[in-house]
């Protein structure tokens, strides 16, 4: 069955490139091959313009992108300079408090821990 349509598929492409050939031969002969011509020439100049349209569209799309993803990246890289700073800030005053803390005079060290201990 399939060598059946192996023939069949082949007498198709042998009538049709029969058939465009003696096309081809009348438009020679009639002087349509130049028409012809002429139109192909339009057709892939309309196709390349199209093509080109849309690779341009493609790159503005991508450089948009580009812009979008560094304004992320130092929005983000800000964002990560103020953390740090105002983690190094808290533990500035950790710190000191830390210090005051422990400066304060035993009894007030021990009441102080006793109303936190309160709190709790």
């Amino acid at each position: 069955m399939g060598a059946i349509m192996d023939i069949n598929t082949a007498l198709l492409r042998a009538i049709e490139s029969k058939q465009s050939s003696e096309v081809a031969r009348g438009q020679a002969e009639s002087g349509d091959v130049k028409t012809s011509a002429e139109e192909l020439s339009t057709l892939l100049r309309r196709v390349s313009e199209s093509s080109t349209r849309e690779v341009e569209e493609l790159i503005n799309q991508l450089q948009n992108l580009r812009r979008q993803l560094q304004n992320a990246g130092d929005r983000i890289q800000r964002d990560i300079a103020q953390y740090t700073e105002l983690s190094q800030q808290t533990m500035q005053l950790t710190a000191i408090i830390s210090d005051s803390v422990k400066k304060l005079p035993d009894g007030t060290s021990r009441k102080a821990t006793g109303a936190s201990n309160l709190l709790q």
